[in-house]
């Protein structure tokens, strides 16, 4: 399933990405487990921290398009290193805040913008630029996976630091933890970028943009990713109080968190390979309907841990697992010149989803004192995410830049 990844340079550079996106996400994905130690502590309410974590869901969406276009203008580099160092510093300087703008400022903005110039968009360009065309769909997957792989090291690795040596402590050590992606980003960016088709004129980003903004597949592409980032930012924000509903430990929350990372590992590396054997669409299609029969077994099982894991498993599986077909298609649309700027701008509509899937989930506990609207929207939201990618069109359009051999 992998023979394409053999060769040294190029799992070098799928490794490389997959352990810069273990850390970015991986720290990103441990902040739901701070909602509530944060509250106790600064008494800003539930409703607050959810909104500055909203925010950080729509940041971490709208710096994708703008690192994706530096990285393909100026190379990602740079574009990695800063992300990093800001995550870093933004988690760092989150137990100094004691407002609502304050912590809107340093989750919101700072780190989730650090993590978002670290993320999916510039690495999976970047990689794209630098694999041969064979070797793209599992690279993906593998990348993909080790945001995953963060996920299920970072959550029980935090929530045991929070109880250890409190939330402040725990946040210091994960501004620590992320600088050691650092290292990572000179093996990615070691190679360069491999060189275009001739006979194809490159007329730009802007263009780029243009033509793809003007395609009815790449809107319909948007749509149904709009759905994954407000399942997705719901649950990684809210998973610790609906648990705390339930009256299970916290650690039942970290540990569900845990589960669907390592669920998704298989997921990842499962999509990656399915990318190169079926439509993407298909695969997209399945996976968001999927979610839809997932969580109305979750509303009619007894909240049990065995449940909460069980349900973790299952949506973990396809949790990210979103990525690959979704950047396939892309890739298979418009070709890689410009991948990272497109599908940062996807990843924009991704994580718009986000900002309302986090921001409403606090709404909803602060007006109702439960999810159970959420639950309801999510699954409807999931069932039209699966009919909407089905009419995509996955042949390429008029070229915006030449698709790499």
């Amino acid at each position: 399933m992998f023979a394409s990844l053999r060769r040294p340079d190029i799992l070098l550079t799928t490794l490389a990405a997959a352990g810069i996106l273990m850390v970015t996400m991986g720290t990103r994905q441990s902040f739901g487990l701070f909602i509530a130690p944060l509250d106790a502590s600064t008494g800003l309410g539930i409703a607050t921290i959810s909104f500055a974590l909203a925010i950080g869901q729509f940041a971490w969406g709208a710096i994708q398009p703008v690192a994706g276009a530096c990285a393909d203008r100026y190379g990602p580099r740079a574009v990695l290193i800063g992300g990093i160092v800001l995550l870093a510093f933004g988690t760092a300087v989150t137990p100094l805040m004691h407002s609502g703008l304050g912590l809107t400022v340093s989750l919101g903005l700072l780190a989730a913008m650090g993590s978002g110039a670290g993320s999916f968009s510039v690495l999976i360009g970047a990689a794209a630029q630098r694999l041969p065309l064979a070797a793209r769909g599992s690279a993906s997957g593998v990348i993909n996976a080790g945001g995953s792989l963060g996920q299920f090291v970072f959550a029980p690795i935090m929530q045991r630091l929070i109880q250890g040596i409190g939330w402040m402590g725990a946040l210091w050590a994960m501004a620590l933890m992320t600088l050691a992606a650092l290292p990572l980003v000179g093996k990615l960016t070691q190679g360069t970028a491999a060189p275009h088709a001739h006979g194809e004129e490159d007329r730009g980003v802007m263009h780029a943009i243009r033509v793809a903004l003007s395609d009815r597949s790449y809107l319909l592409l948007h749509a149904g990713f709009f759905t994954c980032g407000f399942h997705v930012a719901f649950l990684v924000t809210h998973l610790p109080g609906e648990v705390n509903l339930c009256g299970l430990p916290p650690s039942v929350a970290s540990w569900s968190l845990a589960i669907i990372g390592l669920a998704n590992i298989f997921g990842s590396l499962y999509a990656g390979s399915c990318v190169a054997r079926y439509r993407s669409k298909y695969v997209l299609a399945w996976m968001y309907a999927s979610r839809t029969v997932l969580i109305a077994a979750y509303l009619v099982a007894p909240h049990t841990e065995l449940t909460f894991y069980l349900f973790a498993a299952g949506l973990g599986f396809t949790w990210l697992a979103t990525v690959p077909p979704t950047a396939a298609i892309v890739g298979k649309l418009f070709g890689v010149r410009y991948l990272a700027t497109l599908f940062g701008l996807t990843l924009l509509s991704h994580q718009t989803g986000g900002f309302f899937g986090a921001w409403l989930g606090g709404l909803a506990i602060s007006q109702f004192g439960d999810y159970h609207w959420m639950w309801y929207a999510d699954m409807a939201l999931a069932a039209a995410a699966a009919l909407v990618n089905l009419p995509i069109r996955e042949a390429p359009v008029a070229p915006v830049a030449p698709a790499n051999a």
